[in-house]
C-alpha cells in the first residue's frame, strides 16, 4: 500500500498468489542500460574495463595522490622483479645445461643465481610493499567515495525519494558500489602486476624462439573469453533477478523489523511471511543454480581450450626439439617461461574478473551520481524573501512520480503574515502534499507558488528551507538524546538553553517527557544503543512539536497531524502552545505564518481561517462559523466529531461543543 496522501491509487490484493508485491514487478528503468550492456559483445565488453579502472584510478588519486602513485610504483616493481627473476632463472637453466664439465658449469652459473636469488627476495620485499601501501590507500579511497555519494545523495530534491526506481538505485549503487570501488583497487594492482609478469613470460619465451609466442597466446585468449563470458551470465543472471531480489529484501525486513512487531506476532503472521521468504528464495536460488550451470560449462569449455593451447605449446617445443631448432638448455629456460606465463595469466584472469564483476557496481555508482546531480535544484544564486508578507499559490496542480492521478488540482490560495490557517478534511485529499509545495518541499506539476511574488523554483532551496519549521505526523525518530533530538531544529541557536528552549518544552509538554526518562535528557532514545530507551507515538510527537516551536527563526510553520497520537489535555496544550508560538514574542509584522493541518476540528475553531479540502481541491474557507452557516463539508465533519458529545435528544453537536466550549 503506498500513502494515503500521495495520488497513488492503491493496488488491489494480488491474484498470483504473492504476499509482498506481485509476481512480475516491472524493473527499475535505471536496469534499461545495464540490459543493453549485458547484452554487449566481448570486445564491447573490454572496453568497459579501462572506464572502470579510470574511475578507480581517478578517485584513488583524489584521495591520496602521493600513495597511489607509490602504490603504482611498487606495483610495477614487483612485476619488474618477476620478470628479472624469470630472465636469471632462464641464465641458470642455459650455464647448467651447456655442454662441459660438471664442476665448471655450476660454478658459471653462480652469477644466475645469486641474481635469481636477488630477483625473488627483492619481489618478496616489494610484495609487502604492495600490501603495505594497499592497506592504507583502501581505506582512503573508501573514505572519499563514500563522502561523494554521501554529498551527492544529501542534495537530491525531496520527491526523488518518491521514486522507487531511484531507490533501489540508491540500495545498490550506495553500500555496494562503494564497496566495488574499494575492491578495485586491490583488483587493479594485481592486474598491473600480472600483466608485467605475464608480459615478462612471453617475451621471454618470444626471445627462446618466436614460435612459442602465438601458441602460449591461444589458451590466454581462451581464458579471457571464459572469463569475461562467465562474468557477464552473472550479471544476467542477477538483472533477471532484480525484483525478486527486491521483494525478497522486504520479507526479510519484515521478520526482523520493529515497527511492524507488534502485529506481526499479535497477527501470527510469522508462519506466512516464512512462507513467502521461502517461496520467493526457492525462485532466486533455482535462477541462481542456472546461472552457476551455465557459468560452470562456459569456464570448463575456456578451460579445455586452454588446456589445448597449453598442450599445442607443448607439441611446439616438442617439435623445436626433435629437429634440433632449439637446444637443450634453452628448451628447459622455455618451459619455465610457459609456466610462469601460465601461472601470470591466471592470476590476470582472475583479476580482471574480479574488476569486471565490480564494473557492475561502479556503473551503479555513477548512475548514482549522475542520477542524484540531475534530481538536484540547481543553484540560481537568488535567495527566497526573508519572513514573506504573502505566500500565494496560483493554479497550482501537483502529481507524484508515476501515480496515474494527480494529488492536488488547481489550487489557488493566499496566506498572510502571522495567520493561522487550518487545513481540513478527508483522508487523501492532499492537505499533507499541500503543506509541502507551501513550504518549497516539492515543486508543483503545474502553477506557481510564490513568496511576496518571487517564485519559489526561481530561488535557492535552502533560502526557503532556512525558514521553515515542520512538524509531522510521523515525526522523525532521531537516534540521538532527547535534548539533541529538539536541539537540531536551530542547531546554530545562539543561546540554545535559554528562553526559546524552556517555551518549546513548556508549550509543547517535552518537558513531561524528559522528567520520564530512566537517564534523564542525556537519555538515548534508540534501542539500538546499549541502555537506550524507546518512546510512545505521543512522546516522539511532543519532542517534535518542541522541535518545531524551537526554530523560532521560521517564517512559515506546518503542523502537519501534530496531535494524532495525543490524549485531549495534551492536543489542547499543545495547540495553544502552536497558537502562541505563531506570534513568536515578536511585533505584528514579525508573526509566523502557521498552517495547521488536522482531523480534530475542535481544537482548530479560532483559527483564523479554516481551508477545507477534498479530492485534491479546495471546496471551501472561511472561519468556523461562516463554514457552519455554508451547511457544506466542514459542518458535515464537525457534526460527525460532536455528536458523541450531544448530552439532550434532539440537541444539536454545534450548540453543545459552543456550551462546552
Amino acid at each position: 500500500m503506498l500513502g494515503k496522501d500521495n495520488g497513488h491509487r492503491e493496488s488491489a490484493p494480488s491474484s498470483d498468489g504473492a504476499l509482498i508485491g506481485v509476481e512480475d514487478l516491472e524493473p527499475p528503468r535505471w536496469a534499461d542500460v545495464d540490459q543493453k550492456v549485458a547484452g554487449a559483445n566481448l570486445w564491447q565488453t573490454v572496453r568497459e574495463l579501462p572506464t572502470a579502472a579510470r574511475l578507480v584510478i581517478g578517485m584513488a588519486f583524489e584521495a591520496a595522490p602521493g600513495r597511489t602513485l607509490l602504490a603504482g610504483v611498487v606495483q610495477l616493481a614487483s612485476g619488474c622483479a618477476s620478470a628479472f627473476g624469470l630472465f636469471a632463472t632462464a641464465g641458470v637453466l642455459t650455464q647448467l645445461l651447456t655442454a662441459g664439465p660438471t664442476p665448471e658449469r655450476v660454478v658459471a652459473s653462480l652469477p644466475a643465481i645469486v641474481a635469481v636469488v636477488v630477483a625473488f627476495a627483492l619481489r618478496g620485499l616489494l610484495e609487502s610493499a604492495v600490501s603495505a601501501v594497499q592497506g592504507v590507500l583502501m581505506p582512503l579511497v573508501r573514505r572519499a567515495a563514500q563522502d561523494r555519494l554521501n554529498a551527492a545523495v544529501a542534495e537530491v530534491e525531496l520527491l526523488a525519494w518518491d521514486d522507487p526506481d531511484f531507490q533501489e538505485l540508491a540500495r545498490q549503487g550506495g553500500y555496494q558500489g562503494v564497496q566495488a570501488v574499494e575492491s578495485s583497487v586491490r583488483s587493479i594492482a594485481q592486474i598491473s602486476s600480472a600483466l608485467v609478469s605475464l608480459a615478462a613470460a612471453l617475451t621471454t619465451a618470444a626471445v627462446l624462439n618466436p614460435w612459442l609466442l602465438p601458441v602460449l597466446l591461444v589458451p590466454t585468449a581462451a581464458e579471457a573469453w571464459a572469463s569475461m563470458r562467465a562474468a557477464k551470465q552473472g550479471y544476467i543472471s542477477f538483472l533477471s533477478l532484480v525484483t525478486r531480489r527486491m521483494r525478497l529484501s522486504v520479507v526479510e525486513n519484515l521478520l526482523v523489523a520493529r515497527d511492524v512487531g507488534t502485529e506481526r506476532t499479535a497477527l501470527t503472521l510469522q508462519e506466512p511471511l516464512l512462507s513467502e521468504h521461502r517461496r520467493i528464495a526457492d525462485q532466486v536460488t533455482t535462477e541462481a543454480i542456472r546461472a552457476e550451470h551455465r557459468q560452470t560449462w562456459t569456464r570448463l569449455i575456456g578451460r579445455a581450450l586452454a588446456g589445448v593451447g597449453t598442450g599445442l605449446a607443448y607439441c611446439v617445443l616438442g617439435v623445436l626439439l626433435y629437429t634440433a631448432a632449439m637446444p637443450l638448455a634453452i628448451a628447459g629456460a622455455a618451459v619455465i617461461a610457459m609456466r610462469a606465463a601460465s601461472s601470470a595469466l591466471s592470476t590476470t584472469m582472475i583479476s580482471i574478473n574480479r574488476l569486471y564483476e565490480h564494473s557492475f557496481y561502479l556503473r551503479f555508482y555513477t548512475q548514482l551520481l549522475g542520477e542524484s546531480a540531475n534530481r538536484r535544484r540547481p543553484a540560481t544564486g537568488r535567495k527566497a524573501p526573508d519572513n514573506p508578507h504573502t505566500i500565494r499559490l496560483e493554479n497550482v496542480s501537483f502529481t507524484y512520480p508515476g501515480a496515474d492521478a494527480p494529488a492536488l488540482t488547481g489550487i489557488d490560495m493566499t496566506l498572510r503574515r502571522g495567520e493561522i490557517v487550518a487545513v481540513v478534511g478527508p483522508n487523501g485529499c492532499g492537505k499533507t502534499t499541500l503543506g509541502k509545495l507551501i513550504t518549497g518541499l516539492v515543486p508543483p506539476t503545474e502553477g506557481t507558488v510564490l513568496w511576496d511574488e518571487v517564485d519559489l523554483t526561481s530561488v535557492d532551496a535552502t533560502s526557503v528551507y532556512s525558514q521553515v519549521a515542520l512538524i509531522d505526523q510521523n515525526p522523525a525518530r532521531w537516534p540521538m538524546t532527547a535534548d539533541t533530538n529538539i536541539r537540531i531544529g536551530n542547531l546554530a541557536s545562539a543561546d540554545p538553553y535559554g528562553i526559546v528552549w524552556d517555551t518549546a518544552l513548556r508549550e509543547s509538554g517535552a518537558d513531561e517527557v524528559r522528567d520520564k526518562l530512566p537517564h534523564g535528557p542525556d537519555t538515548v532514545l534508540s534501542r539500538q544503543f546499549r541502555r537506550g530507551h524507546e518512546l510512545s507515538g505521543g512522546s516522539w510527537q511532543r519532542l517534535s512539536v518542541a522541535r518545531g516551536i524551537y526554530r523560532d527563526h521560521a517564517a512559515v510553520l506546518i503542523a502537519d497531524e501534530p496531535t494524532a497520537a495525543l490524549d485531549a489535555k495534551a492536543e489542547a496544550r499543545v495547540f495553544a502552545g502552536l497558537q502562541r508560538a505563531t506570534k513568536n514574542g515578536q511585533e505584528d509584522d514579525q508573526h509566523r505564518t502557521t498552517v495547521l493541518v488536522t482531523h480534530r476540528l475542535a481544537n482548530i475553531r479560532h483559527a483564523h481561517r479554516i481551508v477545507v479540502m477534498d479530492q485534491g481541491r479546495v471546496t471551501e474557507s472561511g472561519t468556523h462559523e461562516e463554514l457552519m452557516a455554508a451547511d457544506g463539508l466542514y459542518q458535515e465533519l464537525f457534526e460527525i466529531q460532536a455528536k458523541p458529545y450531544a448530552t439532550e435528544p434532539g440537541e444539536t453537536a454545534w450548540k453543545t461543543v459552543q456550551v462546552l466550549d
